[in-house]
């Protein structure tokens, strides 16, 4: 982040700072790590807040949230999970805050909380159904899945990974995206 920057730069990925900082516990490393993602931290609070120093605020509170989180979970793709974390921070933020409105009548003030966050919420509730839905996958539809949305890999690289050949990934990710859209459907009609 533009405010926050720190001039030493490792060439440890971020699965080895992980692991090293599951290891040592050392905060240093764990610093090093989230400056990698800090200004994609802060776009992601900004988007939500809407609020430059809320944002800025919002970026040192999901550190302090992650030095004890990334202890307990199983992190795969880091950039990704760090993702989801601020984006739940800022949900979270969002729903603590009740918005209020001044309704103006003649000789009387009245006040009336809104929450226009449905939508939000809506979104939310719908990446929850999905995160359900790809753990209920096959484990190789769902590595592909992982591999292919969360990390960005192409079907080639896939392919190389997974030792599969390229049809094989081919064919698991569109089954993978089928068999989500019908858990997806069979979660709505559920509700």
């Amino acid at each position: 982040m533009f405010f926050l920057r720190n001039q030493k730069n490792s060439t440890a990925t971020d699965q080895e700072l992980v692991q090293l900082y599951k290891q040592d516990g050392d905060i240093r490393v764990l610093a090093e790590l989230y400056q990698r993602y800090m200004d994609l931290i802060y776009a992601v609070c900004l988007k939500y807040l809407k609020d430059q120093e809320a944002a800025k605020d919002a970026v040192m509170a999901v550190f302090e949230e992650l030095v004890p989180k990334l202890l307990k979970h199983e992190v795969d793709h880091f950039k990704g999970w760090l993702y989801m974390v601020a984006k739940n921070f800022c949900l979270m933020q969002l729903r603590s805050q009740k918005q209020m409105h001044i309704v103006h009548d003649e000789d009387i003030m009245q006040l009336t909380e809104t929450l226009h966050l449905n939508g939000v919420f809506e979104k939310e509730e719908q990446l929850n159904q999905l995160s359900k839905c790809i753990d209920n996958l096959s484990p190789d539809q769902k590595q592909t899945v992982q591999l292919f949305y969360l990390q960005e890999k192409c079907y080639k690289e896939i392919a190389v990974i997974t030792d599969s050949d390229w049809n094989k990934v081919r064919s698991l990710i569109q089954n993978a995206r089928r068999n989500l859209k019908i858990c997806m459907e069979k979660d709505i009609i559920s509700d």
